[in-house]
């Protein structure tokens, strides 16, 4: 009894990977095709479509992040050149704005933009009203917005944020604190600090992906 047991606890758990991988795939197509943004949402509409409905078979939203990446590798190879092009972008702006010694977030920079991804940058100052008098002194017209962000474990904060569009692109920035130079605020993928690059890391990053495409790795 105690080896059917273990056989039929090992097959539960073959088929909870089963339907994590296949939710985690399904997830990563509605984000891909359909354009939904939230993780949490991408993989509640995925778990009605595959009718499963079992918490153990939700994937982590670093699963569908994964799983998306390859997807966009698979299946959208437009996203290459969209991705260099927002990454380019990404740099001039953050020459642009380097006054507030800016970092590029989000897709742009894990790699996981498409043809409609905004290039999302935060700003920093102590100054709430130094980005928007930046901005109009360059007569950048931009629309003020407010986001909600996880500073760290204890702390929530609703922060400015300024879109504008330049180059045909759609820019997001997020205007926090200096003292969040310090530590990131908290990825809504997974809870941990996002992941941020400066002009110089992205600089990097530009220039071995060059050395990549001359060579074919």
């Amino acid at each position: 009894m105690p080896h059917a047991r273990q056989h039929a606890h090992q097959h539960a758990l073959t088929r909870t990977r089963e339907r994590r991988h296949r939710l985690a795939h399904e997830a990563a197509r509605l984000m891909a095709e359909g354009g939904i943004r939230d993780y949490h949402q991408a993989k509640l509409k995925a778990a009605e479509r595959l009718g499963i409905f079992d918490d153990a078979s939700l994937p982590r939203n670093r699963e569908i992040e994964d799983a998306l990446r390859e997807y966009q590798r698979l299946f959208q190879r437009e996203n290459v050149p969209a991705l260099r092009q927002r990454r380019e972008a990404a740099l001039r702006a953050m020459e642009f704005f380097d006054g507030f010694q800016p970092r590029l977030v989000g897709p742009v920079l894990d790699g996981t933009a498409d043809v409609r991804s905004p290039v999302a940058l935060h700003l920093f100052s102590d100054d709430p009203d130094a980005a928007p008098r930046f901005l109009e002194q360059h007569g950048i017209p931009a629309e003020s917005r407010s986001r909600r962000v996880r500073l760290d474990r204890e702390r929530v904060a609703d922060v400015p944020v300024w879109v504008f569009t330049a180059e045909d692109l759609a820019f997001d920035l997020t205007v926090l604190p200096l003292d969040g130079l310090r530590q990131a605020p908290l990825s809504s993928v997974d809870e941990k600090p996002m992941k941020r690059a400066s002009a110089s890391q992205l600089r990097q990053m530009l220039a071995e992906e060059e050395i990549q495409g001359y060579t074919g790795t």
